[in-house]
């Protein structure tokens, strides 16, 4: 009798140790299922503004195509270049404080992810309703400038995983970049 008490408490705890498994599995799974969306949502962004044939249309593909691409809610940059800077947002592009961008291109890593109160000026009209912004620092030979991908809710982003993806697009957006003078 008391071997099949062992053995019924062995059989539970291997039941555990399966659905343990199983379950490490499932969220492993999930997670390159995950993995896989961001890298090709980043793909289709750099593909789409390498279409681009002017700093107008990079600013309406990065601020009006990117979001939906993405998954965010707004997408916004401010690039600073031969003595100039513009921000461009879903209404355009616009003039923008040299100075400001200059800073804002300054941040400590190439990728912040950030809880925000208000979303950062570049993202202009739509900065009142931003409260989460992923800022991607752009750097070029000529230039230097900031992208802002920015959520409407407060949400957890999964930073290592998504940095390193972050940075191949702040990279390929400044490689477009240095291609237009800013007049």
């Amino acid at each position: 009798m008391q071997g099949n008490v062992h053995e019924h408490g062995s059989v539970q705890s291997l039941r555990r140790r399966i659905a343990e498994v199983e379950q490490t599995n499932g969220e492993l799974l999930a997670f390159a299922r995950g993995h896989s969306g961001a890298t090709n949502a980043i793909h289709e962004a750099v593909l789409a503004i390498m279409e681009a044939d002017s700093l107008e249309t990079f600013a309406a593909i990065v601020s009006s195509d990117w979001p939906a691409v993405l998954g965010v809610d707004a997408a916004a940059f401010a690039w600073s270049a031969d003595g100039m800077a513009l921000a461009g947002d879903r209404t355009g592009l616009r003039p923008f404080e040299q100075r400001l961008v200059v800073r804002m291109a300054g941040i400590d890593r190439p990728v912040t992810i950030r809880q925000v109160d208000r979303g950062h000026p570049v993202f202009g009209a739509d900065a009142e309703h931003i409260r989460a912004e992923i800022a991607i620092r752009l750097a070029g030979a000529r230039g230097i400038g900031l992208i802002l991908l920015g959520e409407r809710q407060a949400t957890a982003i999964d930073a290592p995983a998504a940095t390193r993806l972050l940075r191949f697009l702040g990279r390929a957006a400044s490689v477009m970049l240095e291609r237009w003078p800013l007049v």
